[in-house]
């Protein structure tokens, strides 16, 4: 067998490392180690905490206020009042989770993740979290029950009314998480489809479509636009915190999983 000369050498090193294919299979070890580091997996195990933790810490906090109807009422409406720092602490607790959680998906191969649109709405929705804990809502739906004025007139119902800046600003803190979720999950359901995993697929667009159609029925009982809606829009709100949070969990446990293939 004839040696092989410098030059038919070089041409071979040269084929191997300008090979798409390897360099592809190099970029995705990479991201796979930096992910794969004890700080970035930390972060992405945020992801999957947050959201139970935030359901059970309102859900528990919601059972100990007095007048407080977890079908009829806003959770937001429980970071009212002077026991209300229980549940603006959990707004703000859980949005540092959720923005650790961004930094630690970022890092993860995109195969497991989707565009890199998601982790930045991801970081969106933390931020809006910790701007729902800093700024409280109005007074809603009844909850919490209005003190009377000085005059004697009642205060806290008129809220809807002629809301303040501060609620104005929870409102908008909202944005990021029913809106932004969803968006991300749907993004996610695009690349999925596109790289033939259906079943990830059906499951972030079923997410995302359930979470923004409840949170539209969630504003639609507390609008009092549909009288069969009324006193039921703590319901509709809790099914879509659970099916964007859940898909949030999902999210970061798929990346924790991608990360740690051979």
């Amino acid at each position: 067998m004839p040696a092989a000369t410098p030059r038919s050498a070089a041409a071979g090193w040269f084929g191997f490392f300008a090979d798409e294919r390897w360099i592809r299979r190099y970029c995705l070890g990479v991201a796979a180690v930096k992910h794969n580091s004890p700080g970035a997996r930390a972060q992405t195990a945020c992801g999957v905490l947050a959201g139970p933790l935030f359901v059970g810490a309102f859900t528990a906090i919601g059972a100990k206020r007095a007048g407080y109807d977890w079908r009829a009422h806003a959770v937001s409406s429980l970071a009212c009042g002077r026991e209300g720092w229980l549940q603006r602490a959990n707004f703000v607790l859980t949005g540092v989770l959720y923005s650790c959680a961004a930094r630690g998906i970022a890092r993860c191969p995109r195969q497991g993740t989707g565009p890199r649109l998601i982790p930045a709405l991801l970081g969106a929705a933390g931020a809006g979290l910790i701007g729902s804990g800093i700024f409280v809502t109005d007074p809603v739906g009844g909850f919490p029950p209005a003190a009377p004025g000085e005059n004697g007139s009642s205060q806290g119902t008129d809220a809807a009314a002629s809301p303040s800046l501060e609620g104005s600003l929870h409102n908008l803190c909202a944005i990021p998480i029913f809106a932004g979720i969803p968006v991300a999950g749907l993004a996610s359901a695009l690349a999925a489809a596109r790289r033939k995993d259906y079943g990830w697929a059906c499951y972030s667009a079923v997410s995302s479509l359930s979470m923004a159609g409840n949170f539209l029925l969630f504003g639609a009982a507390f609008g009092e636009r549909v009288p069969r809606l009324l006193r039921k829009g703590g319901i509709f709100q809790r099914m879509s915190i659970a099916a964007g949070f859940g898909w949030l969990s999902a999210l970061s446990l798929r990346c924790l999983s991608c990360a740690s293939r051979p």
